[in-house]
């Protein structure tokens, strides 16, 4: 007993004072794209700084593997982020339930592109780092991936004004690139397979979702069938994404699986 509320109060003062510390720092910039890199990087500095600390706790008895199997971790995530988002938008595409209708100029895209992939890497350090190692190693890994899901749910709460298919994509969206961690034995995996959906899938597609601030080079209509479209919410409602998270999901399983098995585990 003393041992999880331990865990939940290390869990809660993690989170809160993140998320506390992140909120009440602010930099005042005219420039859009300027003061979106800040707003990104603030909570990113805040991750790290919490990470570090926290880990200096445990006295090292918790690993966060971000400089393992880097080469191979980008190459596989960036291969698996591209067929990721590439799928869900070609499928849409070609079916015609998504509508490629105008062509945006964004000024300083660079920028964009660096703080959509901060806040990816902030993301995933929330998520499957500290918290989910720790629950790991203090409890198993299925403790460890309901948590982490369940706070990565919340985490993206717009999904629920949007309906029960977005709600489901960023639950199996977390499991999918929860497997695609374990079976990698990497953060880089996972972090370039996000950064790939977010940065084509947003800003160059505008078919996926970041903060409202977020501009888009394409704009697309969607169909009148919601579910195959997603609507308003575009890929990221769609059921095509959907069955694409659950494939993608079962097979980085199997390949977990398999690694646990030649190890003798």
């Amino acid at each position: 007993m003393k041992r999880l509320f331990l865990t939940i109060l290390k869990i809660l003062i993690f989170f809160v004072g993140w998320a506390v510390l992140s909120g009440i720092i602010d930099i005042p910039v005219d420039n859009p794209a300027v003061w979106r890199f800040f707003a990104e990087l603030i909570p990113f500095a805040v991750i790290i700084v919490f990470t570090i600390v926290f880990l200096l706790i445990e006295k090292k008895n918790i690993n966060i593997p971000i400089k393992d199997n880097i080469g191979k971790g980008t190459l596989i995530g960036s291969v698996v982020g591209s067929c990721w988002i590439g799928i869900a938008s070609g499928v849409l595409l070609l079916s015609k339930q998504l509508t490629i209708v105008e062509k945006n100029n964004v000024s300083m895209l660079w920028l964009w592109i660096i703080s959509a992939f901060i806040n990816v890497v902030m993301q995933e350090l929330l998520v499957r780092g500290y918290i989910y190692q720790l629950l790991k190693q203090k409890y198993n890994r299925p403790a460890a991936v309901i948590v982490t899901t369940a706070l990565f749910t919340f985490m993206h709460g717009g999904a629920f004004e949007a309906g029960i298919i977005p709600v489901i994509n960023v639950i199996t969206m977390c499991l999918f690139t929860t497997a695609l961690y374990e079976s990698e034995r990497t953060l880089i995996a996972p972090i370039m397979a996000h950064a790939i959906w977010n940065i084509i899938g947003s800003l160059f597609l505008g078919g996926a979702s970041l903060a409202d601030d977020y501009p888009h080079i394409l704009t697309m209509t969607a169909s009148s069938n919601t579910v195959l479209s997603g609507g308003d919410y575009k890929i990221e409602a769609s059921i095509v994404t959907l069955i694409l998270n659950v494939v993608l999901m079962i097979v980085f399983y199997i390949r977990f699986r398999k690694r646990k098995i030649q190890d003798g585990k």
